[in-house]
């Protein structure tokens, strides 16, 4: 099995669709394969938003997994995304992700705590219930400050004091908590690695992390790990020009109406690329505009980003 290794880009794949809603697996394990045998891609994390986890059946999510772990034939670890509403559900779904073949699992917040918060104690209690059941290393996965479901500092440090969270999926999204919270974190937990997940605010983090588990890496994988290398250097003006040739791409990724229209956006993008067959999603998802297609071509064009050959 490979190492688990957090100091890199770890992609959050895409799952390609046929046109008639059935899981691409043709275009999963091309997409895999490729993004395995770039250099700096130290992981793959599946079934998570930009793969539209929670759209796929029980079933369906661990075939993805068992489809990963063929296709990179351990050049990488299979990290699966882990969203079971209920934590005994999270802890089964998990289990099963173990056996299919995933090292690690991104564990997600219980989404109903994004309407209406949690209780002291239940995200500890989650990771708590989820490691003991499946046996997995798990990611702390840090939602945005503007949800109900984001942890504050006094919750983190007691996730990250049990002995299977060894990595944080950081996508805050409030650069006042990034400055301030991280250094506690890192004093606290110097072992603990540290990755970005702000695929629209790449520039102000890059500097401060380990790793990046990004959807946006599924599509730039190859200037995602050039930035996260001068961000490493503390090399401003070269993390800014790679941010700059990347903003026109983010802004048709990611400055949309809704996040969630970046998995569409990231679909039409690895068509472009010729990495996958069709960007069909799966409701509630819906299709882009048919202008966003010109878009997502001009942005990957002056990003220097071309088709693949595989």
């Amino acid at each position: 099995m490979a190492e688990l290794i957090f100091d890199g880009v770890l992609p959050a794949n895409v799952t390609p669709f046929t046109s008639s809603g059935e899981i691409d697996f043709p275009s999963l394990a091309r997409q895999a394969k490729w993004l395995a045998s770039i250099d700096g891609v130290t992981g793959i994390v599946c079934n998570g938003h930009a793969g539209e986890g929670l759209s796929l059946t029980n079933s369906e999510r661990n075939d993805v997994i068992r489809a990963l772990v063929d296709a990179v034939d351990g050049a990488v670890p299979i990290i699966a995304g882990i969203g079971g509403e209920g934590s005994r559900v999270a802890a089964l779904e998990a289990t099963e992700a173990a056996k299919a073949g995933a090292q690690a699992a991104l564990l997600y917040p219980s989404h109903g705590w994004l309407r209406f918060g949690y209780q002291k104690g239940a995200p500890e209690n989650r990771y708590r219930i989820v490691a003991e059941e499946s046996g997995l290393p798990q990611i702390l996965f840090l939602y945005p400050d503007v949800t109900l479901a984001t942890y504050k500092l006094d919750t983190i440090l007691e996730i990250c004091s049990l002995d299977s969270v060894v990595a944080m999926k950081n996508g805050v999204r409030n650069m006042r908590r990034w400055d301030t919270e991280l250094p506690v974190i890192r004093r606290e937990f110097p072992n603990l690695k540290i990755m970005t997940c702000h695929d629209e605010y790449l520039l102000h983090t890059m500097f401060d992390v380990d790793g990046a588990l990004v959807g946006y890496g599924s599509l730039a994988p190859e200037l995602m790990i050039k930035l996260l290398a001068r961000g490493k250097e503390h090399d401003y003006d070269g993390a800014k020009e790679i941010h700059d040739r990347l903003l026109p791409l983010t802004k048709a990724v990611y400055h949309r109406g809704s996040h969630m229209e970046g998995s569409v956006a990231l679909k039409m993008g690895l068509v472009a690329r010729g990495i996958i067959s069709s960007a069909d999603v799966r409701s509630p998802l819906l299709p882009l505009p048919e202008d966003a297609n010109d878009e997502i071509a001009q942005a990957l064009d002056f990003a220097g980003l071309g088709r693949i050959v595989i």
